[in-house]
C-alpha cells in the first residue's frame, strides 16, 4: 500500500520564495488576467500567432508531435493550449477495479485525508472543506493533487465510469499555482477559483475539483455551459438532471490557462497506486478501488 503523502520534497529557497509572492501580491490578479485572457483568446494575423506558438512551444517544451491539428489550424493561443491529442494516443486502463488519471501532469500530492488538511507543498497545506465550499464527507478518504504544467495537454478527463449529480463554482483567487507559490500561499488552492463537481461511481461519490490559476482562469466542463471567472457570482450546489453519464477515460472539461486538479474519495474507497512526484498521462492507472469499499452511490 503506499504511504500518505505528508509534504513534496522541494529545495528550500525561502527568501526567493518570499520575493516572488511579494511581487505577485502587487499584481491585481483578475484585471491582469481578464488582459490576458482577452489576449490569448485573440485571432491574431497567421504568421504573428505561428511565431507566438513557436516561441511557448519552445519555451515550455510542448510535444508538437501528440497534438491532432497542425500547428497552422489553430486559430488563437487559447485554441491551441486547450488543443486535441491525436485519436488513440492516449490508452485508457481497462482493469475492472482502476482508477485512472485525470489529466497529463505530475502528482503534486496524494494520501489520505487526515484533520481536514491536504498538503500542497512540505510547509502548507489546505482545507479539503474550504476546498469543496463547506461540505463534508471526505475525512479519512483519499486525495490526490494533480499540477498540470504549461507544457501539458490541458483537457480533464473522468477517472472512473459515473455520473455527474452536482457541481460548485466558487469564485475565488486567481493566485499562480507553480511552487514558490504553493510554498508561501496558505490555502492556495481553497482559495482560487475552482469548480466542484460530484461523480456518482462504484467506489462511491468521487469529488473532482478543478482549480483555475493565474493567466486567464478560466474553466469549462462538458456538462453546463458554465464559464468560469466570467460573471464573478458563485453558482450553489446544483443538480445535473438528468445525471450526465461518463465512461472512464471521457472528457470531462477543459483549463483555459491553468491549472490543477484534486480528486476525492469517500473513506476505503480506493488505494494510490502512485506516490508525490510521479508524472502521470491522462488514463494511466493511479489507483485501484478496494474491494470492501463504500456502497455504490
Amino acid at each position: 500500500m503506499v504511504r500518505a503523502y505528508h509534504g513534496v520534497h522541494v529545495s528550500c529557497r525561502p527568501m526567493n520564495d518570499a520575493l516572488i509572492v511579494s511581487a505577485l501580491s502587487l499584481v491585481p490578479k483578475h484585471a491582469a488576467s481578464f488582459g490576458m485572457g482577452a489576449l490569448a483568446r485573440l485571432r491574431l494575423p497567421g504568421p504573428l500567432l505561428r511565431a507566438a506558438l513557436r516561441f511557448y512551444i519552445w519555451k515550455y517544451g510542448v510535444n508538437l508531435e501528440e497534438a491532432e491539428h497542425p500547428l497552422g489550424s489553430y486559430t488563437s493561443l487559447v485554441d491551441f493550449f486547450t488543443r486535441a491529442l491525436k485519436p488513440g494516443l492516449r490508452t485508457v486502463d481497462t482493469l475492472a477495479d482502476s482508477i485512472v488519471s485525470p489529466a497529463d501532469g505530475k502528482v503534486y500530492a496524494c494520501g489520505i485525508v487526515r484533520d481536514d488538511r491536504i498538503p500542497q507543498s512540505d510547509t502548507q497545506h489546505f482545507s479539503a472543506k474550504e476546498l469543496l465550499g463547506g461540505e463534508e464527507g471526505y475525512e479519512g478518504g483519499a486525495y490526490a493533487v494533480i499540477y498540470l504544467s504549461p507544457r501539458d495537454y490541458h483537457r480533464v478527463h473522468t477517472p472512473a465510469a459515473g455520473s455527474v449529480t452536482r457541481f460548485q463554482y466558487l469564485p475565488g483567487a486567481l493566485w499562480p499555482v507553480f511552487p514558490a507559490a504553493t510554498r508561501q500561499i496558505p490555502y492556495l488552492f481553497s482559495r482560487n477559483e475552482r469548480l466542484c463537481a460530484r461523480i456518482a461511481t462504484g467506489a462511491g461519490e468521487l469529488a473532482l475539483v478543478m482549480v483555475g490559476a493565474f493567466g486567464v482562469g478560466r474553466i469549462r466542463v462538458v456538462f453546463d455551459p458554465i464559464v468560469s471567472n466570467t460573471s464573478g457570482e458563485a453558482v450553489p450546489s446544483r443538480v445535473v438532471t438528468p445525471p450526465h453519464a461518463l465512461q472512464r477515460g471521457d472528457e470531462f472539461g477543459r483549463f483555459e490557462m491553468g491549472s490543477t486538479v484534486v480528486l476525492l474519495f469517500p473513506p476505503g474507497a480506493v488505494e494510490w497506486t502512485v506516490n508525490a512526484g510521479y508524472p502521470v498521462r491522462v488514463g494511466e492507472r493511479i489507483a485501484r478501488v478496494l474491494p470492501a469499499g463504500p456502497p455504490k452511490v
